[in-house]
């Protein structure tokens, strides 16, 4: 009886974990447009920072 849960268990951490890991997304085109955007913010605040100094 003890061995029958410890195998449940032991299924059904598995079957959760590789769930997990088919739930991770990749990056689409709004997230790759989103970090060009961030660069180019940074990009221009440091090119201000250096035409103020």
């Amino acid at each position: 009886m003890k061995m029958k849960k410890t195998l449940g268990s032991a299924a059904v951490t598995a079957m959760l974990l590789m769930a997990l890991a088919g739930c991770q997304e990749k990056e689409g085109p709004a997230e790759k447009a989103g970090k060009k955007i961030d660069q180019a913010a940074a990009e221009l605040g440091d090119r201000v920072e250096k035409a103020t100094e």
